[in-house]
């Protein structure tokens, strides 16, 4: 088995990635995540072969491996620029990504659109996005174009160019960040420049960047449902069942989110055009 690539830095201590501390159950959901999540994306010499195999082997039996601790970690923030569906939805889907990751533009192009139009449009669905580059300079570039594109507004406009298809084989320089900026329809590219570089953008990108690492991710994409892990680019069943479970379990126990707004946040039917195969960071 291929030794993993060191995870690019952020500029944090490397001693804040530690599995959050919630006990002996949470440090084994971490080291289920990070276990499937380096499967799905083995840094290797060779690319991933993607034309015949899903992006990793995890259990899709959608009661096994929920952990209600990580399930705290959805913000349900009616505010949330980086986010689409009610405060309020049942069921939270937490992902964990980078835009040069081709597994996450799969997601994105593949199975995103359809899990929009089916359960975020009714109420039932929450996506919160999570900015974790880890394919060096490039990658952190597009996390902040991503985050600075959201203040204005337009943070699924820009998700949905930068994970068209080729759209990463042209790269994310400072550049083509813009461009895609652009290409998204953010208004006042003045600003969106500012706050590329800005020190929110760094440090919003980095408390993602941390999360991902505190609950055990080693690669992209990553997800969290309702608390249960999942890892790679899985098929579209793998992500129907484990969210129709989670909303049948809400259902069944009375699940008050507290964060009843009713408020929708993001625009479903931008956010349904987005994204190529999970990579390891050296490609």
């Amino acid at each position: 088995m291929p030794t993993p690539k060191k995870p690019v830095s952020t500029g944090q201590k490397s001693s804040s990635r530690k599995p959050l501390v919630y006990g002996a159950v949470i440090v084994a959901a971490a080291g289920l995540l990070g276990f499937a999540s380096y499967r799905a994306t083995a840094p290797d010499d060779t690319a991933p072969d993607t034309s015949s195999a899903p992006a990793a082997e995890v259990s899709a039996d959608p009661n096994e491996g929920v952990y209600p601790e990580l399930a705290k970690l959805a913000r349900r923030d009616p505010d949330d620029k980086l986010a689409i569906g009610r405060a309020d939805a049942p069921v939270v889907l937490i992902e964990y990504a980078d835009f040069k990751c081709g597994y996450c533009g799969k997601f994105a192009r593949d199975t995103e659109p359809e899990l929009i139009e089916k359960y975020v449009e009714d109420g039932t669905l929450r996506i919160e996005w999570r900015n974790f580059p880890i394919f060096g300079e490039e990658s952190e570039n597009a996390a902040r174009g991503a985050w600075a594109a959201g203040q204005q507004g337009r943070f699924w406009e820009f998700h949905s160019a930068a994970y068209a298809e080729g759209a990463k084989e042209k790269g994310f320089g400072k550049d083509r960040v813009e461009a895609l900026a652009e290409e998204a329809g953010v208004k006042d590219l003045n600003r969106f420049r500012e706050d590329l570089d800005g020190k929110p953008a760094r440090d919003a990108v980095a408390k993602d960047q941390e999360q991902a690492y505190s609950i055990g991710a080693t690669s992209t994409p990553s997800f969290l449902i309702n608390g249960r892990p999942i890892a790679g680019a899985q098929p579209d069943e793998t992500f129907t069942q484990t969210i129709e479970a989670a909303a049948e379990q809400a259902k069944a126990t009375g699940e008050d989110t507290g964060k009843d707004t009713g408020k929708d946040t993001g625009n479903a039917g931008d956010a349904g055009n987005a994204g190529d195969d999970a990579e390891d960071p050296a490609k």
